[in-house]
């Protein structure tokens, strides 16, 4: 009976999990949550006094904190690879240049040729 409510915690929290909005950070803490909670508690039912609850509980903050900080990096790795080929590459995926008059950034469109600043607009 233990190990079909376990089983059915553990599947309701991975649903959860899966269906949430946020970040890979929000996501890591809440699985890594349920993860610690249900190995917490198949430890703590099997080793020294018998408290399931007691590891569930340990389980459950240990593995908040390292999904947390596992979701984390991954949030901070993304964003950092999106904004720096943001700030690298135009539309097309042609290099930036540096205008040091304007102090902005500019790139040569292959196809047509003309010069267009980094947000889009027609340079000249």
């Amino acid at each position: 009976m233990k190990i079909l409510i376990v089983s059915a915690a553990i599947a309701a929290g991975l649903a959860a999990t899966a269906c949430t909005a946020s970040g890979n950070t929000e996501r890591g803490a809440v699985g890594g949550a349920l993860l610690g909670a249900a190995a917490g508690a198949v430890i703590g039912n099997n080793t020294g006094s018998g408290d399931a609850g007691q590891g569930a509980a340990i389980g459950a903050a240990t593995g908040a904190l390292a999904g947390g900080v596992a979701g984390a990096a991954s949030d901070g790795n993304r964003n950092n690879d999106r904004n720096n080929n943001a700030n690298r590459y135009g539309p097309n995926g042609e290099e930036m240049i540096y205008d040091r008059n304007s102090d902005r950034y500019y790139y040569v469109d292959r196809r047509s040729g003309r010069t267009y600043w980094a947000n889009g607009e027609y340079r000249g």
